[in-house]
């Protein structure tokens, strides 16, 4: 130890065993310190291998099971669920739209509700309000209909007038609906599709006139028909796609809807009808589905707008509903796939990556088509509409819950059987006439004796003579005729009687008795002064014989 650090020592030394032991204490804390660092980075890791899991749970494809919901024998073209996941609506071309609960279903899978809302119309499209109350139906006629959750009707939209052919001045549609979605933040306004090249939204408030009108116009600026519209998540956000294969978006927040915010023309083939659009759940992409002649399926970015971000081509689609839908974490778009003419290819549901579009599943649905498809968010259920009639529900018995999880582990209950106990007779020979019983007798002879009872065989009043209580005689049906026939006659006249011979029956009575005509001129004209026949006038001769002879 040097002189300086002497000088700054103060106090006694520390003894060498204490420290041995402050050095150990270091080499302790220090080695916590490792280890405390070494569990941190084991728990990072473990968290994220915890996330990654998360994430692959996220994109898991609920395809594990399935129920089979029996809608009819034609094509399930309308298909929605509501927010909670309770109740399904179906719509099919065979004009009738099925309500199913899934709380109150058992295996049988029976709908509680069947209806007809519009007639001999085909339902294209059904959707649920945003608070799951109500039932937006989209069929063949002009006008939409709103109906509750059990069915009955709430609300319809006005008509428009054919003869006008400014769209704006009329009050609603003049020509068959195509599409219709719900507003996702107002349950009181909707907007709805028609092939009158307009798209009208609707408020529930003022039932006499739509609440705003958008009219969609083609690259040449003629009208063009929308085959689909829809809302974006937040509401802020209108799109539909046109006949001329354009797509247009326009902002709900601006006063007017004259000219499209984002315009894109030759988004699909012309002349062919995109059967649907929708957003992500982000809002920043959109996938469109062609039918027809256009079999792709496309995914747009709002933010780059100009061309697609993918492009799947060879999707056939036989009807013009097929749809196509975003999984809850907009990781996989679905759509649906139609049998191919001439080809023995069943329904499938195509399942793609949207950040490659690689196909990630092909899960075969029907024999025949497939047409709606819908991805509950909440439910984590796969729910698809069929060709052939049937609702097919999709899921994962350790992702999926509720919905029709529910109905098919629940046993039918069968309806308990009434236990009747017949009563027997007792037969006492020797009691009193008062409580003495008839013996049972034969059907026969029962029907006989009450066939005689006026009472038990429900007889008709008897012909009466004479009127009373308001009904009139035999005589007369009517009280015209009972009039005539009993006051104005003193004699009843039989319908059969020749008219002749009953006049001369009284002529040699009035020749001895008279007492009208022959008294007033017994006086004045004793004798009958009767007309005598005059030959023709001359003129009268003249024509006759000039037109042809005379006939003797």
């Amino acid at each position: 130890m040097s002189v300086s650090d002497e000088e700054d020592f103060i106090g006694p030394p520390i003894p060498e065993g204490l420290k041995m032991e402050n050095e150990q204490v270091e080499k302790l804390t220090r080695s916590n310190d490792n280890e405390s660092d070494d569990a941190s980075d084991e728990s990072d890791d473990a968290a994220d291998e915890s996330n990654d899991d998360n994430d692959s749970k996220k994109t898991v494809i609920p395809i594990e099971s399935q129920v089979s919901l029996n809608h009819g024998i034609k094509a399930v073209t309308a298909l929605c669920v509501d927010p909670p996941g309770v109740r399904l609506a179906s719509g099919s071309v065979d004009y009738e739209v099925r309500l199913w609960d899934f709380a109150g279903m058992d295996q049988t899978l029976k709908s509680f509700r069947t209806l007809n809302p519009c007639g001999n119309h085909p339902i294209k499209c059904l959707k649920y309000s945003p608070t799951g109350d109500r039932l937006l139906v989209i069929s063949g006629m002009s006008q939409a209909k709103v109906l509750n959750r059990d069915g009955h009707e709430l609300w319809e939209c006005v008509k428009g007038d054919q003869y006008i052919s400014d769209m704006v001045r009329t009050k609603g549609h003049t020509s068959p609906l195509t599409c219709g979605s719900w507003h996702p933040k107002n349950k009181e306004e909707f907007l709805t599709s028609s092939e009158d090249g307009t798209c009208r939204i609707w408020d529930m408030t003022t039932k006499d006139k739509h609440k705003s009108i958008i009219k969609c116009r083609a690259k040449n600026g003629l009208r063009t028909i929308p085959t689909t519209c829809n809302y974006s998540n937040d509401g802020k956000l209108v799109a539909c796609a046109c006949r001329d294969g354009s797509i247009l978006v326009w902002d709900t927040r601006k006063p007017s809807f004259v000219n499209a915010t984002l315009t894109l023309r030759d988004g699909h083939l012309n002349n062919s009808d995109t059967s649907s659009i929708v957003f992500s759940y982000r809002d920043t992409l959109l996938c469109t589905r062609g039918e027809g002649i256009d079999e792709t399926l496309k995914l747009w970015d709002i933010r780059a707008f100009k061309k697609p971000i993918h492009v799947v081509d060879g999707l056939y689609s036989r009807y013009s509903t097929t749809d196509c839908c975003f999984s809850p974490d907009d990781s996989i778009v679905v759509t649906g796939h139609s049998v191919q003419p001439k080809k023995e290819l069943g329904g499938h549901l195509m399942f793609y990556n949207t950040n490659s579009f690689e196909l990630l599943e092909k899960v075969k649905v029907s024999d025949t088509h497939s047409i709606k498809v819908y991805w509950h968010p909440k439910l984590k259920q796969l729910f698809a509409g069929c060709g052939d009639g049937t609702v097919k529900v999709f899921y994962d018995k350790v992702n999926s819950h509720r919905g029709a999880m529910l109905c098919a582990s629940k046993l039918h209950t069968k309806t308990k059987q009434m236990e009747m106990v017949p009563t027997q007779q007792i037969i006492t020979p020797h009691a009193l006439p008062m409580f003495r019983q008839d013996r049972n007798k034969s059907f026969k002879k029962r029907i006989e004796k009450d066939r005689l009872d006026p009472v038990k065989s429900k007889r008709p009043d008897l012909p009466i003579k004479s009127g009373q209580g308001g009904r009139v005689a035999a005589s007369g049906s009517t009280l015209s005729s009972y009039v005539i026939r009993n006051l104005g006659l003193s004699k009843r006249v039989e319908d059969d009687q020749d008219p002749r011979e009953a006049i001369l029956k009284y002529a040699k009575d009035a020749a001895e008795n008279p007492y009208w005509i022959t008294p007033a001129y017994a006086k004045t004209q004793p004798k009958n002064v009767l007309e005598k026949s005059e030959d023709e006038p001359e003129e009268k001769k003249i024509k006759f014989a000039i037109g042809q002879p005379k006939k003797e």
